[in-house]
C-alpha cells in the first residue's frame, strides 16, 4: 500500500464522523420539532462509531506501511474506547436528564452505539497483531504461532465482544418489556435490538482477526462466523419489515426503517468476515471484488433516506428514519475503508 492511499483510506472515517457531528448537531439546533431531538443527537453519535473504525483502519494501515511504533498499539485502541466510553456515559446522560419521551429514545440509542464503538475498538486492539494474518495465511504448518496472542488473550477480547452484545441484548430486553408504558419504549427497545444485532456481527469480525493472528482459524471457523454475520443482518430486516407492515398508519411503524439501515450495516461488516475467510489459506479470484459490498450497502441507505427525507416532507413521522439512515450510510462507507485496507493486507498478489 502506498503512503497516499493509505492517507486516502483513514481520512475517509475521519470525514465520515465529521459530517456525522456537523449533520447531527445541525439537526439538534435548527429548529424545534420535537423529532430532532431524537434524530439530533443519534446521527451526532454515529460519528463516534466511524471514529472507532478510525482507530481500526490506523491500527492496521500503520502496520502495512511499516510505521506501527509499540506505543501505538496501546494509544490507537484506547482512543477508541475513550470514545465509546464517552458516548456510552453521554447516553446515559441523555436519558436520564432529557425530561422527555424524545431524549429518552436517543439517550439509549446512543448509549448503544456506545456500545458498538466499544466492540469496534476491541476489533481494534485484535489488529495490533494484523502482519501475522498473511504470514500464517501462507504458512503450510498447523501450529500456533507463538509471536501471536495467547490464549487467553485471545479469549479476552471475544469475550469482551460478547459481553458488550450481551448488555446490548439486555438492555433492548428491558426496554422492550416496558413498551406498555409508552411506545417510545419500544422503539428505543427495536433499534437497541438492531444495535445488538451489529455487536453480534462484530464478535465475528474479532474472533476471525484474533484467530487468524494466533494461527488456530480452523474449517469450521471459515463456515461458521460469515453465516453469523449474515444472519444478524437478515434478523434486522426482517424485524424492520415487521414493524412496518404490522404497525401501518402508526409513527412507530417508522422505526422499522431504521432497522433495516441496521441490517445494511452488517451486511456491511459480512464483507470484512467473509474476505477474511476466503482468502484464508486459499486463492480467491474475487477478493479484491469483495469490497464493493459496502459501496452497495452505503448506496442503498443513502438512497433509501432520500426517499424517506421526500415522504417526511408530508409526514413527520419519517423525518427521524430519514436522516438516521444517512448516518448509517456514512458508516457503511467507513467499512469500504475497512474492509479495502483488509483486502491490500491480505492479498496474495
Amino acid at each position: 500500500m502506498n503512503h497516499g492511499i493509505s492517507i486516502l483510506f483513514r481520512a475517509i472515517p475521519v470525514v465520515m464522523a465529521f459530517i456525522c457531528f456537523c449533520l447531527g448537531g445541525f439537526i439538534l439546533m435548527y429548529g424545534d420539532d420535537a423529532a430532532r431531538e431524537v434524530a439530533g443527537p443519534v446521527v451526532f453519535f454515529l460519528g463516534a462509531i466511524c471514529l472507532a473504525l478510525y482507530a481500526t483502519a490506523a491500527t492496521i494501515i500503520r502496520q502495512l506501511i511499516h510505521k506501527f511504533h509499540p506505543a501505538l498499539k496501546y494509544l490507537i485502541p484506547g482512543f477508541g474506547y475513550l470514545v465509546a466510553l464517552v458516548t456510552l456515559c453521554m447516553g446515559i446522560w441523555i436519558f436520564t436528564t432529557g425530561g422527555n419521551s424524545n431524549f429518552t429514545v436517543s439517550g439509549h440509542v446512543v448509549a448503544g452505539i456506545g456500545l458498538i464503538s466499544a466492540c469496534v475498538s476491541t476489533a481494534a486492539t485484535a489488529s495490533t497483531k494484523f502482519y501475522l494474518i498473511p504470514v500464517n495465511s501462507n504458512s503450510t504448518v498447523q501450529t500456533i504461532n507463538q509471536e501471536g496472542f495467547s490464549a487467553l488473550t485471545e479469549k479476552v477480547l471475544i469475550g469482551l465482544t460478547v459481553l458488550f452484545s450481551l448488555a446490548a441484548w439486555i438492555w433492548a430486553i428491558i426496554l422492550l418489556s416496558r413498551g406498555e408504558v409508552g411506545t417510545y419504549y419500544f422503539v428505543a427497545g427495536s433499534v437497541m435490538g438492531g444495535l445488538a444485532c451489529i455487536c453480534t456481527s462484530l464478535i465475528a469480525l474479532v474472533a476471525s482477526i484474533s484467530r487468524q493472528i494466533r494461527n488456530d482459524y480452523t474449517e469450521r471457523d471459515r463456515k461458521n462466523w460469515p453465516k453469523l454475520v449474515l444472519f444478524m443482518g437478515s434478523v434486522c430486516v426482517i424485524w424492520g419489515l415487521i414493524i412496518i407492515f404490522s404497525m401501518i398508519g402508526q409513527a412507530a411503524s417508522t422505526t422499522g426503517f431504521i432497522m433495516i439501515g441496521l441490517g445494511l450495516v452488517c451486511y456491511s461488516i459480512s464483507s470484512k468476515v467473509i474476505l477474511l475467510a476466503k482468502v484464508w489459506r486459499q486463492e480467491f479470484a474475487l477478493a479484491n471484488r469483495i469490497p464493493i459490498i459496502p459501496i452497495i450497502t452505503a448506496l442503498l441507505a443513502l438512497f433509501f433516506g432520500a426517499f424517506l427525507f421526500e415522504e417526511a416532507l408530508y409526514d413527520m413521522a419519517f423525518f427521524v428514519p430519514a436522516r438516521v439512515l444517512v448516518g448509517l450510510g456514512a458508516i457503511c462507507f467507513c467499512l469500504f475503508s475497512i474492509v479495502s485496507i483488509l483486502e491490500s493486507g491480505t492479498s496474495k498478489k
